[in-house]
């Protein structure tokens, strides 16, 4: 049995709505969590993985060991198949320079306009990653959620592609699911709740 308080983990985004996720996720773990946000010793990461997998990795290790503090980080987005996979690991700059949400959904409408049905197909995809303060990988998760990207935008719940994301079984976007739903069903969820029992292993 482990004697004293638990480890704080860093979470490695200064994103509030991913940090808001993401905090809900992990409070009935007890592990106290803070964000990067206001640390002087967080440092800019520029994401050069070619797959969600090495960027959640890559953001992990530099950020545990410029903090020396255990550092979960992740990195997400949305694969269009029309698109051949795009916006990818780019969604969050898809627009270009400046990128917004809104201009990366106008893009993404634009891209898809005439396409119907299946040709509108698309899942989100989060990849995560738990580093020690050395900067080691020691655990891994991944989780999707598939669904269409609709014609309009609908809600103001979420973030990014959140008022698009159609899930089928809901027959919602995910601007329009309660954020208890979606804190169930989404790829980040999903992910978070994968790596959970390794969590608990090291910070506890």
């Amino acid at each position: 049995m482990m004697v004293g308080a638990p480890h704080v983990l860093v979470l490695g985004t200064t994103n509030a709505g991913k940090l808001r996720e993401l905090v809900e996720l992990l409070e009935p773990l007890g592990i106290p969590c803070r964000s990067l946000a206001g640390d002087p010793r967080a440092v800019e990461v520029e994401e050069t993985g070619g797959t969600f997998a090495e960027n959640a990795a890559l953001k992990a290790a530099t950020q545990a060991r410029a903090l020396d503090a255990w550092v979960l980080a992740e990195d997400s987005g949305l694969v269009v198949s029309a698109l051949d996979g795009a916006p990818g690991i780019y969604s969050a700059r898809f627009s270009g320079h400046g990128a917004t949400d809104a201009s990366n959904n106008a893009l993404l409408l634009e891209r898809l306009a005439g396409r119907r049905g299946a040709a509108r197909a698309a899942h989100y995809a989060c990849h995560a990653a738990l580093a020690d303060p050395a900067g080691r990988i020691v655990a891994t998760s991944s989780g999707t959620c598939g669904g269409l990207i609709a014609e309009t935008p609908s809600g103001t719940g979420g973030f990014g592609y959140d008022p698009l994301f159609v899930v089928p079984e809901y027959h919602r976007t995910f601007g329009d699911l309660a954020a208890a739903v979606k804190s169930v069903i989404s790829h980040r969820a999903r992910a978070l709740r994968a790596i959970i029992p390794e969590l608990a292993r090291h910070l506890r």
